[in-house]
């Protein structure tokens, strides 16, 4: 059995509880499969309900997989381009022409690393494109990549929509993948796509503890719940793919990932 984790946070007003529930045997996901039913059945099968504010997490390999964004690298010719950033990184150049078609602008190379701002507007290695626990359609591994999700918005938005109708309740989706951060080692959960919670929460104006008044706090709130639930889900062999998060401590509204992307005017390190 899994550990639920429980982060509680005593106020002077109130008192949060944040839970975060993996669902364990979650199966393997293949293209088509119906991710909402999958969800359904985890729930059932580790004897939880949703409810009102409930927020489902959910990994980004999974959602990738059941809208069947795999690229057999054989498949693939790279450009003159791809050929020159594959020779000063030394990676295959069938990959770098798939980073090359997910991006907007490359931000920096070197040996081993491409980073690159992604069509969806995030700055991450190889435009968050996928080796590990990938296969192709007969488990062959080798040649086989996985591309994030056309629109993680619109999957978060459609899971949710479905979940909502089942369940007859108010629920948040939130889709999330590794990132690594500039002037830090290792990945950290991130928000890529989601639905019915906020991507960012405005305390400005709130009163601390010693009633000063917030003069510039946004918290990133996805983010936050992203990294909490990337604890749980592992990055390995762990199979829990999927994480029930109940307790969310800002009320949910409609939010998308634009609200997460700094604008280039505003970006004071690039």
């Amino acid at each position: 059995m899994l550990p639920v984790f429980v982060l509680q946070e005593s106020r002077t007003k109130h008192k949060m509880s944040l839970k975060l529930i993996p669902l364990e045997g979650f199966p393997l996901v293949e293209p088509g499969d119906d991710l909402v039913d999958l969800i359904s059945k985890a729930l059932v099968n580790n004897n939880l309900s949703l409810q009102e504010d409930d927020i489902l997490v959910l990994a980004q390999k999974i959602v990738s997989k059941a809208e069947d964004r795999l690229v057999n690298l054989t498949t693939v010719q790279p450009s003159e381009l791809a050929l020159e950033y594959a020779h000063i990184t030394g990676k295959d150049p069938r990959l770098i022409e798939l980073i090359l078609s997910e991006s907007q602008e490359v931000v920096r190379v070197r040996r081993g690393l491409i980073i690159v701002e992604h069509r969806l507007g995030f700055i991450s290695a190889n435009a968050g494109i996928d080796h590990s626990n990938v296969s192709g359609p007969w488990g062959e591994a080798n040649d086989w990549v996985l591309l994030l999700p056309k629109d993680p918005d619109a999957s978060a938005l459609q899971i949710r929509q479905q979940l909502q109708i089942r369940n007859k309740c108010r629920l948040g989706v939130l889709i999330i993948d590794s990132h690594g951060r500039a002037w830090r080692n290792g990945t950290i959960g991130a928000t890529i796509g989601l639905s019915g919670l906020p991507g960012l929460v405005d305390l400005r104006g709130e009163a601390d503890l010693f009633d000063y008044r917030l003069q510039a706090t946004l918290v990133a709130a996805s983010d936050e719940l992203a990294a909490g639930a990337s604890l749980m889900m592992g990055q390995a062999r762990e199979g829990t793919p999927v994480v029930l998060a109940r307790g969310f401590p800002y009320p949910l509204r409609e939010g998308s990932l634009a609200e997460l992307i700094r604008q280039k005017e505003f970006d004071l390190f690039r």
